[in-house]
């Protein structure tokens, strides 16, 4: 399974793929989350909003083609105390939805919570929490940069964990 994880930003939109590498080729090789790539995209910090989200468009649209993932996984929608802010934060979010429904790929959502105790084991886990069980779980050498691509890292990994849960639900109820 390989998953795209998407953490819209106004000044920085996080991506991160990550694939579950269950191939066993020998006995040594033991099933793990592998990540194949991870960064940021930041439009024009002086570019009109329309501009900026066209840019966010354009950077998903090439990077859903270019890995071709099976699912896209974006936080589900935060509630801020600023409004102006959750509204342009919306906007990003549209567009992500937008160039994962264009090509054709489904979409889970998960709540901020959901993401960080899955990851850490404690929903309201500090970005460096995340960011250091990130790195742990893919076997970085170091926490990955921006801190919006190791949360995109952490979104994938969530939904992995989910679908693997779900599946072994099913396998035993069937």
């Amino acid at each position: 399974m390989r998953v795209c994880g998407i953490d819209c930003g106004t000044e920085t939109t996080g991506y991160g793929i990550v694939e579950w590498d269950d191939r066993t080729a020998d006995s040594s090789h033991a099933p793990r989350l592998v990540s194949l790539g991870f960064g940021g995209i930041c439009p024009p910090k002086k570019a009109a909003l329309p501009q900026r989200l066209a840019f966010v468009h354009g950077e998903l649209t090439a990077l859903l083609a270019h890995f071709q993932p099976d699912i896209v996984s974006i936080e589900e929608v935060f509630y801020s105390v600023n409004a102006k802010s959750a509204l342009k934060l919306g906007h990003v979010r549209g567009v992500a939805l937008l160039a994962a429904a264009s090509a054709g790929i489904p979409i889970a959502e998960y709540a901020p919570l959901t993401i960080k105790s899955t990851v850490t084991g404690y929903g309201l886990a500090a970005k460096e929490q995340v960011q250091f069980m990130v790195a742990r779980l893919l076997a970085l050498a170091e926490p990955p940069q921006p801190a919006d691509a190791a949360d995109a890292l952490a979104i994938a990994i969530c939904h992995i964990h989910h679908a693997q849960t779900l599946s072994l639900q099913e396998a035993q109820f069937s």
